[in-house]
């Protein structure tokens, strides 16, 4: 393709996106005749029409929203690729945000940020950690944070904890009174202390596996959180049962507060994932972030 071509298609996205050539022109610095005039070339160069021109409204034809979808992202990555080669030459700087869970927030993304942010004073980082599945862009997050069968196939993802199990855990002084569920069905006749998720206002289900056999039990009882902190901390305190990730629940195995049950059925989930969308513009300060999160086998 002529080099000329490659101006007029970065001017055929410009009007395609905008809708309207006069936007298009202000956007580009030329003149909506000028932009309409080149429009009009590149159709009979490529032989098939891409707008559809009306005296109100331009809007791209079947062919139009073809080339947009294809070779718009394209023209994206070169542009963001340029722009990386520029913030190569500074240090990194700015702000991050970053919407996580409450247990990843202070057993991942914390400990690890904590050893590199006070080496780089111009690196700022905001974490939200309420824990909705919302559109981080939309937003206005750089990046999120997912077990790794909650992120979506178009985003990058970067794997920041090795693989996590579920338990579900009793206080010995819970057991004194209740006889241990044999199957997760057993789970409905247990008081079970439930964890509201922030996204649907739902109550998280239970997720088990065993030989290859999958369950969800949804459960009942007295206390409902939406931390899984305050989970733990109830469970501990012998309020019911309680399905907390491992890590939480080991230091009080270990002192034999805690009882786990139902451990055959505690498959691994596939970690923390770092997620991001594929065409987000790179900086050095996010590189820097992803880079002292991402997990790395010992």
């Amino acid at each position: 393709m002529a080099r000329e071509n490659f101006n007029d298609l970065q001017a055929f996205l410009a009007v395609a996106r905008s809708r309207s050539f006069t936007r298009a022109a202000a956007q580009l610095g030329v003149s909506p005749s000028a932009l309409s005039h080149a429009m009009r070339g590149l159709e009979e160069r490529l032989g098939i029409r891409l707008l559809t021109r009306t005296t109100r409204s331009v809007s791209p034809t079947e062919a139009g929203e073809r080339l947009l979808r294809t070779v718009g992202p394209r023209f994206e990555e070169v542009e963001a690729e340029i722009a990386a080669l520029d913030e190569l030459r500074r240090k990194p700087a700015g702000t991050i945000r970053i919407t996580a869970g409450d247990h990843s927030a202070t057993t991942i993304l914390w400990p690890k940020l904590a050893k590199v942010l006070s080496r780089y004073p111009d690196v700022k980082v905001e974490i939200n950690a309420e824990g909705g599945l919302i559109d981080i862009a939309a937003q206005g997050y750089d990046a999120g944070v997912r077990l790794g069968e909650q992120v979506a196939r178009d985003m990058i993802s970067v794997r920041i904890s090795p693989d996590i199990r579920f338990a579900v855990v009793g206080s010995k002084s819970y057991f004194v009174k209740h006889r241990p569920p044999g199957t997760p069905q057993d789970l409905v006749a247990h008081s079970c202390i439930n964890l509201r998720l922030p996204t649907y206002g739902g109550l998280w289900a239970w997720d088990f596996e065993r030989d290859g056999r999958e369950l969800k039990v949804r459960v009942d009882g007295q206390l409902t959180f939406n931390s899984i902190f305050q989970v733990r901390d109830a469970v501990i305190e012998g309020y019911g049962l309680a399905y907390i990730p491992e890590d939480l629940a080991r230091p009080y195995l270990a002192k034999g507060q805690l009882v786990w049950v139902l451990e055959e059925w505690s498959a691994p989930w596939t970690g923390y994932h770092l997620y991001y969308p594929s065409r987000r513009q790179s900086s050095p300060a996010f590189t820097l972030i992803v880079d002292a999160l991402r997990h790395r086998e010992r």
